[in-house]
């Protein structure tokens, strides 16, 4: 039986999700996005990085976007930061936050993986990018998915 993207989030869920993304952003000028796939054979880190350009993440001002990007039914996900904010967070940062989330996912708590992922992202990106007065939110914050 194949894997949807309602397997992995319920409309409740998907919306918790994206109002995490929400009040991460209110305290910082990065950019975070989810982005969903029913499978991708392949390595995903590369895949991700492929869908940072297509949703147009590397155009970020302060280039300090943040994808997370889940491969369903493959049961697969990368974290994928632009370089403005891969050259401030610490070397371990993606990894640690990588471990975090994949042991919510692993007790099938998916949405809680990726609000906890989402909530340490924007911590990092508030540190260093913090919200200013004339920020804009640049991307949607609602999850994509392919």
């Amino acid at each position: 039986m194949e894997a949807t993207v309602e397997d992995f989030l319920t409309k409740n869920e998907e919306e918790a999700v994206v109002e995490a993304i929400r009040q991460a952003e209110l305290r910082t000028s990065g950019e975070i996005r989810v982005h969903l796939e029913r499978k991708f054979k392949g390595d995903a880190f590369k895949r991700a990085k492929v869908l940072f350009q297509e949703l147009k993440m590397d155009n970020t001002k302060a280039e300090n976007g943040v994808l997370f990007y889940v491969a369903i039914e493959d049961r697969k996900f990368a974290i994928c930061g632009d370089r403005g904010i891969n050259e401030k967070v610490p070397a371990n940062f993606w990894e640690s936050t990588k471990e975090l989330m994949q042991s919510h996912f692993k007790q099938g708590k998916f949405k809680q993986g990726l609000i906890d992922g989402i909530t340490s992202a924007g911590e990092q990106l508030r540190t260093f990018f913090p919200w200013n007065t004339d920020d804009k939110n640049e991307l949607s914050d609602e999850i994509s998915v392919s």
